[in-house]
């Protein structure tokens, strides 16, 4: 079965964070991209996205693993929404199961780029008025 592009980034971008290596990571990125942080505080921008990830690594004592335990990808041209079920963990967190959101856009090289990173997915609308 062949793999989708969109995959195998989503891979190679869960192996970074999982080796911090977070020039690596933020390849993967678009220069505009936003990473949900937590609900309520996001990261624009690479340089923004990097110095979250290497917060969140002292955060969860350089241990924090992620992995995703299943994706569906709708693509529409050059732009793909990833419907995700991502486990997070660390030394001080146990497993958590999130069903994350992703939106990706093809650059013009033919590159899947990361444009939104949500790991919440829709929990954050439990974090915030919704009207």
């Amino acid at each position: 079965m062949i793999r989708h592009p969109i995959e195998l980034v989503i891979e190679k971008a869960d192996t970074a964070i999982v080796q911090e290596d977070f020039d690596a990571l933020i390849d993967i990125y678009s220069d505009d991209a936003i990473l949900v942080v937590k609900p309520g505080m996001n990261a624009t921008g690479k340089i923004q996205i990097k110095k979250a990830f290497e917060a969140i690594a002292v955060h969860f004592n350089h241990t924090l693993h992620v992995e995703q335990a299943g994706l569906k990808i709708l693509e529409a041209g050059d732009t793909a929404l990833v419907i995700a079920r991502t486990v997070v963990s660390a030394a001080n967190m146990p497993a958590t199961e999130r069903n994350a959101t992703y939106v990706f856009k093809k650059n013009s090289n033919g590159n899947w780029l990361c444009q939104i990173d949500n790991s919440y997915g829709h929990e954050l609308l439990l974090h915030e008025d919704v009207r």
